[in-house]
């Protein structure tokens, strides 16, 4: 049996050959692409150049508006998003002469063009007052519509890494002992936040980190994990109800255990139940020396050893088990 093989030559006339087919095939599409009074010519003839990017496209999102065919031509395929392309074929390329070439769009063009067919996700609705558009940024600085590396929601990066790209101190955060798991992968920062803005919350005076998403009933996002901090309690713990949890807790990453602001328990308690003015439990604050709350003994200074429910509670007003 002979095996043919193909020297150095012939493989150099068989890739010009190929190349000059090429260029062939592209200059036929480029001299029979459909013209119209609109100037949409259809995305099969952008693939014809742009091959790379039309061989995955299939698994893009954005292709269902080709796949269902039912869609106006100004919201199909690549000129949806770029508009019409008979200038550009017409031209033989070049950025200058697609409409809507996204590397020459401001942060706020970018952001109109994308809300033609996104502006009616309610979870978006509140992007234009964001701070992300706000600063300048754009969908396309953190979203690859045609070559991104992961599975979902066509982001530039894993997500993590992404948000660390403009938040570095966030990112030391969660380098630190007691943390919320993000770079093990166990919760993702839009599990709290949503990047598009969130609405006005119902806590903490609408005093809050800025994109905080929202629980059910305009909660506190840690509830969607913290079930059992929801409550309604018969007894409830001020703080918690009307500051949030942040009132006692760093929501990112702590050097204290539990993520708390305080490395001992007592101190932190003692920042509300010092006794001053009504502050403290029933208008009266928690002596630091006394036969029942000696706080210089030891054994009285974890106040969750005896007020367990200090979330809240439906049998004792005290918090106690």
């Amino acid at each position: 049996m002979r095996i043919m093989t193909i020297s150095s030559r012939g493989r150099q006339s068989v890739i010009l050959r190929l190349a000059a087919l090429a260029l062939c095939q592209a200059a036929l599409a480029f001299a029979q692409a459909p013209s119209s009074a609109s100037g949409y010519v259809g995305s099969n003839v952008c693939r014809t150049c742009h091959a790379d990017i039309w061989l995955n496209f299939y698994k893009n999102p954005h292709y269902k508006s080709i796949a269902s065919g039912k869609e106006a031509p100004e919201r199909t395929g690549c000129e949806g998003c770029h508009g019409p392309g008979q200038a550009h074929v017409q031209a033989g390329g070049g950025r200058n002469t697609i409409p809507r070439a996204f590397s020459l769009l401001t942060p706020k063009q970018a952001l109109e063009t994308c809300l033609t067919c996104h502006s009616s996700d309610f979870g978006k609705v509140n992007i234009r007052r964001s701070d992300h558009t706000l600063n300048d940024v754009a969908c396309n600085s953190c979203h690859s519509i045609h070559r991104s590396p992961v599975p979902k929601y066509l982001l530039a990066k894993r997500q993590s890494e992404l948000c660390y790209t403009c938040h570095a101190t966030v990112r030391a955060q969660f380098d630190m002992p007691s943390k919320h798991r993000v770079n093990e992968g166990f919760v993702q920062c839009s599990d709290c936040h949503n990047p598009h803005g969130a609405f006005a919350p119902v806590w903490r005076m609408s005093q809050r980190p800025r994109m905080v998403d929202q629980a059910a009933g305009n909660e506190e996002p840690c509830l969607k994990c913290h079930s059992d901090k929801r409550g309604p309690f018969v007894y409830e713990h001020p703080p918690v109800r009307i500051e949030g949890c942040e009132t006692c807790h760093f929501p990112h990453g702590s050097t204290n255990t539990r993520l708390l602001r305080r490395p001992v328990v007592f101190t932190l308690c003692l920042q509300c139940h010092n006794g001053a003015g009504d502050f403290g439990t029933h208008n009266v604050g928690i002596p630091v020396a006394s036969s029942s709350h000696n706080l210089l003994d030891p054994r009285y200074q974890r106040c969750t050893t005896c007020h367990v429910r200090i979330h809240g509670s439906n049998s004792d007003g005290f918090f106690l088990r």
